[in-house]
């Protein structure tokens, strides 16, 4: 799709590509080849004490509204702790990271502007296959390893 497109995108409850990256699943509901460049969003599945490092974007900003369960988010030496409903923005540059506080896997909706980091998730992992056990503790090993290797192409960095 391309921006000046006028097609609308619709994906149904359930849709979107799925994948396994660092034992969180991410559906991706919209990317940049979908929105033209303009955005991309993913539905996350957190699971219990999981979340990643401390990370920024340079080109990107990205926001995050929790749909279910309770999130920690570090934002500099600032700590929310976000509940359902509650709405993060972090804006390019900005050092951040999270982690689920419950004992529940915690859901949320991430969006990038413009879109394109969304390439990073689908370089890792593995592809969630609906039924089936998330990968083991390998995997997420294999996709730090792998993160490492790919994290600044997609205008990210760990801190």
């Amino acid at each position: 799709m391309s921006r000046g497109d006028s097609r609308v995108l619709y994906v149904p409850a359930g849709g979107g590509e799925s994948r396994w990256v660092f034992g969180d699943k991410y559906t991706f509901k919209a990317d940049a080849e979908t929105t033209g460049g303009a955005f991309s969003l993913l539905e996350a599945h957190v699971p219990a004490e999981a979340g990643p490092p401390p990370h920024v974007h340079e080109h990107s900003d990205e926001a995050f509204y929790l749909l279910e369960g309770a999130v920690q988010f570090t934002d500099g030496e600032e700590v929310h702790t976000v509940e359902q409903g509650g709405f993060i923005f972090v804006p390019r540059g900005s050092v951040h990271g999270f982690k689920n506080l419950g004992p529940e896997p915690a859901k949320m909706l991430a969006w990038f502007t413009p879109g394109g980091t969304e390439g990073f998730f689908k370089a890792l992992g593995v592809p969630a296959v609906e039924g089936a056990p998330p990968p083991g503790r390998a995997q997420v090993l294999k996709d730090a390893e792998d993160a490492m290797k790919i994290v600044e192409k997609f205008d990210s960095k760990f801190v």
